[in-house]
């Protein structure tokens, strides 16, 4: 979401992922399987089993648990898997959502810390990179920076996914970075808003109500109209996938939306704040 664990819209494949897509196709072939029909036994479209086979996408340990079986209950599927490499950037609770947030029809994010990711400016990000603790190395900073700029691609180049993001003021008035980062930032907000698929709402200082206050959360609806939700702490993140609780999160951020302003007062809003820099 907004602190270190992002990986890229659509990660360039790693040698290891591109090794155990070619053993999943390989497996699936050896038992007679096309992609359709694996993809029934595992829930994923076909699309989904091509772009594991190609390399394209991470597969999760859900994945893994149902394929075994239909491919032959060898046990080398498990095998296999605990050899593909992590995407530079990427943390082990986030696999499973980044992989849901790339096939994802709408994503909404509240942030009440910092900038929610998928707005940041390369300097912002650098910024947040370089307050962490312990410290990273400028080539750590270097990875995140640039994982973080590839995954935010998805707002332009899905002009048919809905982002919506409601950010609390304080967060874009932080001059984190210096004001020179500050200004660069509330630009870069603010060209990302004049995009069709993108909503950016600013819930006011002076506003009396708040129904973000157990911390900033993210959601998502998946093709076939699952709705998922993702909560961040320090060090940990939870998919939560409970339709009962996904479902809560869903109505607190509907409340939140109309609590904010509305997407016109809040650029109106991010303009005065740009222009008092």
């Amino acid at each position: 979401m907004s602190g270190g664990i992002e990986v890229g819209g659509e990660p360039e494949a790693s040698d290891s992922m591109r090794t155990f897509g070619a053993f999943v196709q390989g497996l699936r072939e050896h038992a007679g399987m096309s992609r359709e029909e694996l993809g029934e036994r595992v829930h994923l479209s076909k699309h989904s089993i091509a772009s594991i086979e190609l390399g394209r996408r991470l597969a999760d340990e859900q994945f893994v648990e149902m394929a075994e079986p239909a491919l032959g209950n060898t046990g080398a599927l498990r095998k296999a898997f605990g050899r593909v490499g992590r995407q530079p950037g990427f943390a082990a609770w986030f696999r499973r959502w980044a992989a849901l947030e790339r096939e994802a029809v709408s994503l909404a994010t509240y942030e009440c810390r910092l900038v929610p990711g998928l707005l940041q400016s390369e300097p912002y990000a650098r910024a947040v990179f370089g307050n962490s603790i312990p410290p990273l190395s400028d080539e750590q900073v270097d990875v995140q920076a640039v994982a973080r700029m590839e995954r935010q691609r998805m707002l332009t180049e899905r002009p048919n996914t809905s982002f919506s993001f409601v950010v609390d003021e304080h967060v874009v008035r932080r001059q984190l970075g210096g004001a020179e980062v500050a200004r660069v930032q509330l630009d870069h907000m603010l060209g990302y808003a004049q995009l069709r698929n993108v909503e950016i709402q600013v819930m006011p200082l002076d506003c009396q109500v708040h129904a973000g206050l157990d911390g900033p959360l993210a959601l998502l609806e998946t093709p076939d109209a699952k709705h998922l939700a993702y909560s961040e702490g320090q060090q940990t993140g939870q998919l939560i996938s409970d339709a009962k609780e996904a479902a809560i999160l869903h109505r607190r951020y509907a409340t939140l939306r109309s609590q904010a302003l509305s997407p016109l007062d809040s650029v109106s809003l991010l303009e005065r704040i740009r222009g008092e820099l």
